[in-house]
């Protein structure tokens, strides 16, 4: 999980460096992959379109 520390009232900066950990991590990927079941076959599908 990302962290980010607050100094003073920079708040804005904080949320800012935030999201873009959270990118590096790809935690959001990962969570909007996880909200629908995938089948098995459709991954696959998707994996092999990737590959081209």
């Amino acid at each position: 999980m990302a962290h980010v520390t607050v100094k003073g009232d920079d708040f804005e900066r904080a949320f800012k460096q935030f999201k873009v950990r959270c990118k590096k991590e790809g935690i959001l990927k990962e969570y909007r992959e996880k909200q629908h079941y995938i089948k098995p076959s459709e991954k696959k599908r998707k994996k092999m379109k990737q590959k081209r």
